[in-house]
């Protein structure tokens, strides 16, 4: 029996794209028309950002601390959560969750080493893109980062909370992205993390000028993999 996967949901898009590809990427391993069980519980994202704006991180954990109880108590096993912001309170998350937790960062590096890549531009929330979120993770890989500019962060995160998580996808957006990542390529990154769990959803592998790590379909891999360990 594959084990029950628990979602603590942050954002809508971000966490049904994790959900649709652990569900679609299941079959392959498990049999037609297969998944593990899984249970998802959100919190509005607007009781969210209240904390995340105001940085208070332990209200933040509490949140998550309450989903992980109710995707527990319908049978999860371990948790995940597809929003990369949030996981600047994963530490206090751990320390009074039911369940055990995979980390999104871990899953990124895993497939970083993999392809071996070793400088990575970091897109996502203006608080993730200055926070220790993908930092603290990265140095215990030895891979190094960089995020675009002020300007450009500012407008990234204007658009991630007008646009993506409201599931508006402009060319005009998805060209922007492209300008900013192709101008961290010229500093030396050699690959993008799409660190914002909607960005998948805009900026294509197709024509983004590096190589991307798609941070959401990375961790429900990751999950699915955790998941099938000892079924």
């Amino acid at each position: 029996m594959a084990r029950h996967i628990g979602i603590v949901a942050c954002s809508a898009e971000g966490a049904a794209l994790c959900y649709r590809t652990i569900c679609a990427e299941a079959p392959h391993l498990m049999g037609e028309h297969m998944h593990p069980e899984i249970s998802m519980h959100t919190h509005p994202l607007g009781e969210y950002m209240v904390y995340i704006r105001s940085g208070d991180w332990g209200q933040v954990a509490n949140l998550m601390v309450s989903s992980a109880k109710k995707v527990a108590g319908a049978g999860a096993q371990f948790a995940v959560c597809p929003d990369n912001t949030i996981h600047q309170a994963f530490d206090l998350v751990t320390r009074k969750s039911p369940i055990p937790w995979l980390h999104i960062v871990d899953a990124v590096a895993h497939e970083s080493l993999a392809q071996k890549f070793t400088r990575l531009a970091i897109l996502g929330t203006k608080y993730l893109m200055t926070g220790p979120v993908y930092p603290k993770k990265l140095e215990q890989f030895n891979i190094s980062w960089e995020i675009p500019t002020p300007h450009d962060r500012e407008r990234i995160d204007t658009i991630i909370f007008t646009e993506l998580v409201n599931g508006v996808f402009t060319e005009s957006s998805r060209l922007y992205l492209n300008e900013v990542i192709n101008e961290l390529k010229d500093r030396g990154c050699d690959a993008a993390v799409l660190g914002c769990t909607e960005i998948p959803l805009i900026v294509s592998p197709n024509d983004c000028p590096l190589p991307t790590l798609d941070s959401t379909r990375l961790l429900a891999r990751e999950a699915l993999r955790e998941a099938l360990q000892g079924a």
